[in-house]
């Protein structure tokens, strides 16, 4: 396993550790700040959310690689199951934006059950099909396709995938290259299954995100801890997805409304380097 005690080059920032997923949190900054920031404290990477991207994704991932950082993905496609389905061209333009931004991963959540199914057998036919007849565009434009499996309590409306095996029954499904997991620490760190699930899936995980999970979370999406603030073995989690073979960044995504969010967004990002290097 990597050692990060005195090396923070494989810290990435998914910007909504500083609330810019939501309308009405975090402190604004514009996608510039953020990247200066990180850049000026050592960052290796960082990923944006399509909402602040807009038209300018060949522009802000130029920004980041001048900086010496890397754009280390997308977050995230529309979703592909459930009421609230994007469309094809929706999907695409998701792409699109990853491929002009440099993003090599561009994030699947899936979305939810469809209209008058019950169970998850119709969901997630739909859900490999429809990343199967995605897989070959974003292969054509250099971007792969990472589903992540989302905790049990977001079944329903969010996702159909619960957990690393789940997400492998999809690859195997669609069975492309391009296509694989991001395992997220939010979502997996209680599945007992978690590292025989990333033994199978050797060569599939394409994102590692970081985060904890508070003892008395008060908030199923916007309570996620600070690394080191929660019960999650994150030495033990990061032991099995690299040894699945990840070499990549360590994307830190924390969704915290009523703490990181209300703080000065600088004290958030030393504070990430300090827990990344101790308890990562």
């Amino acid at each position: 396993m990597r050692d990060f005690t005195n090396d923070h080059s494989a810290l990435a920032l998914n910007t909504a550790t500083l609330g810019h997923n939501l309308d009405g949190h975090g402190a604004g900054w514009s996608p510039e700040q953020v990247i200066d920031a990180c850049a000026e404290r050592g960052y290796g990477g960082i990923v944006f959310w399509r909402r602040e991207i807009g038209d300018q994704a060949q522009q802000i991932g130029e920004y980041v690689r001048a900086s010496g950082m890397q754009v280390a993905g997308l977050c995230r496609t529309p979703y592909l199951t459930g009421s609230e389905a994007g469309t094809d061209d929706e999907v695409r333009a998701s792409i699109d934006m990853a491929a002009a931004l440099g993003a090599p991963v561009l994030t699947i959540v899936t979305g939810g059950t469809e209209p008058g199914s019950k169970g998850l057998d119709d969901s997630r036919k739909r859900l490999a099909e429809r990343v199967a007849h995605h897989a070959d565009y974003a292969a054509r434009n250099n971007v792969s396709l990472a589903l992540e499996p989302l905790n049990p309590m977001f079944g329903g409306n969010r996702t159909v995938i619960f957990t690393v095996r789940d997400a492998l029954e999809i690859c195997q499904m669609v069975d492309a290259p391009n296509i694989g997991i991001a395992v997220d620490v939010y979502h997996v760190w209680w599945d007992t299954g978690l590292a025989q699930s990333l033994a199978e899936a050797r060569g599939r995980v394409m994102g590692y995100h970081l985060c904890d999970w508070l003892e008395n979370t008060g908030h199923m999406l916007l309570d996620r801890g600070m690394m080191g603030d929660g019960v999650a073995d994150l030495k033990a989690i990061r032991r099995a997805v690299e040894g699945a073979g990840y070499t990549g960044l360590c994307e830190v995504e924390i969704f915290s409304a009523d703490d990181w969010w209300r703080r000065d967004p600088g004290e958030v990002l030393d504070v990430l380097v300090d827990r990344f290097r101790t308890v990562c």
